[in-house]
């Protein structure tokens, strides 16, 4: 039998709770109420996307940056004004708004160091 495609992402946090206010915040992502104890399970679709906590053994201080070579992108109703709210509230922009072929994007680094691009093109 063959997968068929992903079907769920998470990151690890090192606060939990700041990074899950974080993405309620700047996202408007909603809290699922599936999920353990150890992760937050936002209601995201078609793919499930979670925070948990740091697996033992993991040390994110360490790495330059958590996440790297892989690509998240999350799909975003109005791009413009999450960046114009980040960029208020000082939070690091890694690539700035453009208008491409996935409609406007642009990249963020989350409170952990993740860098995750948004689009408004479905």
């Amino acid at each position: 039998m063959p997968v068929t495609g992903p079907d769920f992402i998470s990151f690890q946090a090192r606060d939990l709770a700041a990074s899950q206010a974080f993405y309620e915040r700047y996202l408007g992502l909603v809290r699922s109420p599936a999920g353990p104890p150890h992760a937050v399970v936002f209601a995201t679709t078609p793919i499930a996307f979670a925070l948990r906590d740091v697996v033992p053994g993991t040390d994110l201080a360490s790495a330059a940056r958590p996440g790297i070579g892989a690509a998240i992108w999350l799909h975003a109703t109005d791009v413009q004004a999450i960046h114009d709210a980040l960029v208020t509230d000082g939070h690091t922009i890694v690539s700035a708004p453009v208008d491409g072929p996935f409609g406007r994007t642009f990249t963020f680094a989350d409170p952990d160091g993740y860098q995750v691009t948004l689009h408004d093109r479905a």
